[in-house]
């Protein structure tokens, strides 16, 4: 029989709402799901702990990285792991246990988008789902997955797409990996191996900006006075920004602090086509790092974990550019 593990972390799935009110929070006690858990007939011994009891918007990357450490200890002992979380910033925490978890084990994370006594609600369905796929060998070797409305995705390249929608996390580039039926799981694609960045610590500031049409130098200029360790910013199309903003990026990058650019557009790639002031090219010929294939919220995780390591920036570079 194998032994799977839940780790809750709060979030909606945590929680209940007020039948009075219509207000969703926490309401005191064990989890609600727990009881529910064990009237199932899953052929699995399930141990259960509570992390936090957070609403995910409260999460930090110092949460994400004690989550890590937490894994990474529990592992041995265990078949796989699954963890319940806010959906606000699952992705993020996510692809942070994906950098920085060695394991070919399962790691399933899951959440709901309504609590367990709303009606139509995911949370006990998604938190079954997710112990089904945990106990699955060919879930073995895929990193981190998220496991959402009966479909399965690589923290890789999963996002939020809606406010509310139960279908709401999406990998809108790739797809899922897999889906999830009554009677069996199907995986229909796989993902690149990747390097794992296991972390002692996290002790770096980082800063996500988007670009924005007539953009100019005084937010850089404000961020500046704050001494960020590096910067990550989603720029227009293939990468792309406002000439004003250039001065002040060059000043970043004189001082050897990264600035990693992505794109705000949903899907493709940012490279060095356009030519023109703030166009993709200069900005890439004067030092800025592309980051390829990733939203701008985990290319900050990435460079958080990856300063842990280095603070080279053509080390960097080779980081971002060597996987997604």
């Amino acid at each position: 029989m194998k032994k799977i593990l839940i780790i809750h972390t709060g979030g909606t799935i945590s929680m209940l709402e007020n039948k009075e009110t219509k207000e969703v929070n926490f309401f005191g006690g064990s989890h609600p799901l727990l009881n529910e858990l064990n009237k199932l007939d899953i052929n699995a011994k399930i141990d259960e702990h509570i992390q936090f009891d957070l609403p995910s918007p409260h999460i930090t990357p110092q949460h994400m990285f004690l989550l890590s450490q937490k894994v990474s200890a529990e592992l041995p002992f265990y078949d796989g792991i699954v963890i319940t979380h806010g959906t606000d910033t699952l992705e993020e925490t996510a692809y942070f246990l994906h950098l920085t978890v060695k394991t070919d084990k399962p790691i399933i994370i899951t959440g709901a988008m309504r609590s367990s006594n709303e009606i139509g609600s995911d949370a006990l369905y998604n938190l079954i789902c997710s112990v089904r796929v945990a106990m699955d060998q060919k879930a073995a070797n895929k990193g981190v997955l998220v496991v959402m409305n009966d479909e399965i995705h690589s923290a890789e390249n999963v996002t939020k797409t809606s406010t509310s929608n139960i279908a709401t996390f999406q990998s809108p580039q790739f797809g899922p990996l897999g889906i999830i039926t009554k009677n069996a799981i199907f995986f229909h694609r796989t993902i690149l191996q990747q390097p794992i960045f296991p972390v002692n610590s996290i002790s770096k500031h980082v800063i996500l900006l988007k670009a924005y049409a007539g953009m100019d130098c005084r937010l850089l200029a404000a961020v500046q006075e704050i001494k960020p360790d590096g910067i990550v910013i989603e720029g227009f199309g293939q990468g792309n920004l406002p000439e004003s903003v250039v001065p002040a990026l060059q000043a970043f990058i004189r001082a050897s602090i990264p600035v990693i650019l992505v794109s705000r557009s949903f899907t493709g790639t940012v490279q060095p086509t356009y030519s023109y002031a703030g166009g993709g090219k200069q900005l890439k010929e004067m030092g800025v790092i592309f980051a390829q294939g990733m939203t701008g919220q985990k290319a900050r995780i990435k460079l958080l974990i990856a300063l842990e390591h280095t603070t080279n920036l053509h080390e960097l570079e080779s980081i971002f550019e060597s996987f997604a």
